[in-house]
Formats: structure tokens, sequence, C-alpha cells
């Protein structure tokens, strides 16, 4: 595992288009998601900080998918060579977390080298123009840290792009496992 912080892309800048399996072949596209903000999660099954967060990824979700916030997750790993982020341990950890988001299938790489991800867990937030308004961490919590895990910062972004506002420029990349290249 190479520890490896979030690329922080610039702000403002525009959502890359996507269309994706999930988990069970269903294809999920950014264009559903037109004209409401829009978080894009860049994670996996195996990555220790991904499981660190999952638990209260799966709450996020709960609180914001009702209050108009779009949620998918990505998985960019290699599979073949990563066989627990698989699409079928996917559909293993959907099940176990409870996620209520689309869990999609990133097997060509191409959506992730398009948005810039670079780690597990990456967050993208995207205004309902389409804007890039936050790229950082969930909250300061790492594995054996002690930090809370709350997702404050995600959360503070979360409202205010719902409410209509910018969030702080002053964002903390997020740190996790490199994503798994061919």
């Amino acid at each position: 595992m190479a520890l490896t912080p979030s690329t922080m892309v610039p702000l403002g800048s525009v959502m890359p288009a996507f269309s994706l399996p999930d988990a069970n072949g269903e294809v999920v596209s950014s264009d559903k998601y037109t004209g409401k903000p829009l978080l894009v999660m860049f994670i996996c099954n195996h990555c220790p900080y991904v499981k660190h967060i999952a638990a209260a990824l799966s709450e996020f979700a709960e609180e914001y998918i009702p209050a108009g916030l779009g949620i998918v997750a990505i998985n960019s790993n290699d599979f073949r060579t990563y066989p627990e982020d698989s699409p079928a341990r996917m559909r293993e950890e959907i099940a176990a977390r409870g996620y209520r988001f689309p869990y999609l299938v990133d097997e060509q790489q191409e959506v992730a080298k398009a948005f810039d991800a670079a780690c597990t867990p990456d967050f993208f937030l995207f205004d309902h123009e389409g804007k890039l308004a936050y790229r950082g961490q969930f909250d300061g919590s790492r594995p054996g840290n002690n930090e809370p895990v709350d997702g404050s910062d995600l959360r503070a972004a979360a409202d205010a792009v719902l409410r209509g506002e910018q969030p702080g420029e002053d964002q903390a990349p997020s740190v996790g496992c490199n994503i798994k290249w061919k």
C-alpha cells in the first residue's frame, strides 16, 4: 500500500462525463444527475482507509440523498490483480454496508484518469452546474489516529452546495491507498 494524497484538481473544473456499469451490470450515466449536485467518490473494497470510513459513508448517503445530493461511488482498481475489488465482491460490499448509492466499475480506468483521481477514498463534489466545488477529505480521521469518523469536512461542503453556496477554498486532501492501475 502506497499512501497517496488526492490530486486537488482546481475548483470550478467541469465534471467529466461518465457512463459505467454498476456491480450488477446496470449502466449509470452522469447525465442522470444533470442540474443537481453530485458527489463522485472513488473507493474500493480492500483499502483500509475506505474500510475505516465505510460505515460513515453509508450513514452520510442515508442523510444526504434524501436532501437532494446525488452520490455515486466508482471502483477503478484493477480487479484482476486485486480480486477483492471485483464486481462480485462489490456486490457483497454493497449488501454488507447497506450502500444506497450506485457503486460503479471503471474497468478501463478511463473515468479515474478523467477525474484525475489518485487514491481511495477520493471525493469530488460538484455543484448543480457540474462545477467542482469540493475535493478533499471526508474528515481528519485516519486508521489509528483516534480522530472521530464524522465526515465533518465533506458534510460542511455538501451543506454549502445544497444551499447554493460555494464551500470554503481551504480544503484538505484526502489520503489513502493509491488507485491500483493496470
